[in-house]
């Protein structure tokens, strides 16, 4: 066995000793130098994760900014269709209500039409009655002047029944004992062209019953025939 105090084996314990420590220098470098990578490398991960989850916070911002802005043209476009959609509604509405009225105004117009053709009817009807009534008067006027002496006079009327032209037909030689003495009968014709007696003078009671009569009959020369006959018995009396 080898003494302690030997030279030698003092040396290759130092030596040993700065070997293991030379070996444990290295590895703490080693250690030192891998955790300092480590550290780099987890540096640039932390700021590469930094970037990319402010590119994607920023992207996440475009997006939510465009999300909105196609929300509220979405919006925009819904509001506008819907008031397109209230004015095609009120458009139809008003077509709808003029077709409505334009159905009233063609029932009107034909209404109108055929009340036209009633009243052109009725003013033909009435004309060719007047017609006649004008004829027969003309008859009876050649008659009674030619023999009874009887004068038809034209005169304006202002009756609120009789309007318009009045006939007077004036009766003489009723009293024998005064021949030029005149007794009158005006009358006239009335819209609807029926004959209006408007009144006598000397006063007939008769005429009434008279007036009834002629409405009936329409025979003019019969109604002057009677009148005269009324005059000559109130001379008489």
């Amino acid at each position: 066995m080898m003494s302690i105090t030997d030279p030698n084996m003092s040396y290759r314990f130092t030596s040993a000793m700065e070997e293991i420590h030379n070996k444990q220098l290295k590895t703490y470098g080693e250690i030192i130098d891998t955790t300092t990578e480590l550290c780099q490398s987890h540096r640039q991960f932390v700021k590469s994760a930094l970037d990319t989850w402010s590119k994607k916070c920023k992207d996440d911002e475009m997006l939510f900014e465009t999300i909105q802005t196609f929300k509220k043209d979405l919006d925009h476009k819904n509001a506008s269709r819907r008031e397109k959609q209230h004015a095609i509604t009120e458009a139809i509405s008003e077509i709808q209500q003029k077709e409505m009225h334009k159905d009233d105004l063609i029932q009107k117009i034909e209404k109108l039409k055929e009340e036209q053709a009633k009243r052109k009817e009725l003013i033909e009807s009435q004309n060719k009655a007047n017609k006649d009534r004008l004829k027969n008067l003309g008859k009876a006027r050649l008659v009674f002047q030619e023999h009874l002496g009887m004068e038809i006079r034209t005169i304006l009327g202002k009756s609120q029944l009789v309007k318009g032209e009045k006939l007077q037909f004036v009766f003489r030689n009723i009293n024998p004992s005064d021949q030029d003495s005149a007794y009158v009968v005006t009358m006239g014709i009335k819209a609807d062209g029926s004959y209006q007696i408007v009144s006598s003078d000397p006063v007939l009671e008769c005429l009434p019953v008279l007036e009834s009569r002629l409405q009936e009959t329409n025979n003019l020369p019969a109604f002057l025939a009677n009148i005269r006959k009324a005059f000559i018995a109130l001379a008489r009396c």
